[in-house]
């Protein structure tokens, strides 16, 4: 299966371009956060290992979830979220909050005089790797004439994609913080690049999802796709699909106590109306 580097600190890892890779690496600047790219060696902290995109089998992959940043175009797809934003309002892009059922990554606020009029929670999630990446970089920047370490080159390791585990751990996250929105009448939006999609509809139940997305359902999946420009790759909104907290718990196989309840009460309300019961005013 062929396993390489597509993106290295927001740049395509072509070794043919003119971009200086020497400058780049010492640098270790990420475009996306516009600082130090926050992805470190574990055993080197001070090194930036940079991977945004890597190819896999027949697939480019996004394996940082800041390359899910660019333009802020999945603040921009999120804004018909915000039902109760006016036009005179502020537009607020506020990092990691923490509500029940654990943090969220960022929140697109609507403001007036610096009070939230609404909000939408916006979650990341791209792919984890299993292995390390580490030796395929080396190699890349060994061949675009970066001087590197030849035990890195000759380093037989390489990496493979964590599938399963990314896709369940991220729907349990979900399932645990969309409670907190539907109490609340609030959106929440779950931003995934299609080829991770694809993987979690075929190997949990997404059938119920609403396609195209339903504004009033509190759950939203955004998925994106990493189209070519040139020499260089653009994220493109593929797909909007959408649910809500009892949705969420369908997808993983759970039970939603809360809709079950509501199921039973309407059942029983219903099997007791009758003409005896219709109140004629």
């Amino acid at each position: 299966m062929k396993k390489t580097i597509v993106e290295l600190f927001g740049h395509p890892a072509v070794a043919e371009s003119s971009l200086d890779w020497a400058e780049i690496v010492a640098e270790q600047h990420c475009p996306y956060i516009d600082r130090k790219c926050w992805k470190i060696r574990k055993s080197q902290a001070d090194i930036a290992i940079g991977t945004c995109t890597v190819r896999y089998g027949d697939e480019n992959i996004i394996i940082c979830p800041s390359r899910l940043l660019e333009r802020r175009q999945v603040f921009t797809d999120c804004l018909h979220l915000l039902t109760l934003h006016e036009p005179g309002n502020e537009l607020h892009i506020v990092g990691e909050i923490t509500i029940p059922g654990g943090s969220v990554d960022y929140f697109l606020v609507s403001a007036k005089n610096r009070k939230v009029m609404d909000f939408v929670g916006i979650e990341f999630q791209t792919l984890d790797t299993t292995g390390t990446v580490w030796p395929d970089r080396q190699r890349f920047l060994a061949t675009a004439g970066v001087k590197v370490r030849r035990k890195d080159v000759d380093n037989p390791k390489s990496f493979g994609m964590n599938w399963k585990m990314t896709a369940k751990t991220i729907l349990v996250q979900i399932h645990h913080k969309i409670q907190t929105f539907e109490h609340f009448n609030k959106h929440l939006a779950l931003i995934v690049q299609d080829h991770l999609l694809d993987y979690m509809r075929g190997e949990f139940s997404f059938g119920h999802l609403r396609n195209p997305a339903r504004l009033g359902d509190p759950m939203h999946i955004h998925s994106y796709g990493l189209d070519p420009r040139g020499s260089n790759f653009r994220l493109h909104l593929r797909e909007r699909s959408s649910t809500d907290a009892a949705g969420v718990a369908m997808c993983l196989g759970l039970q939603a106590n809360a809709k079950v309840e509501l199921v039973m009460i309407v059942h029983q309300l219903e099997s007791k109306i009758s003409e005896k019961t219709l109140l004629t005013l």
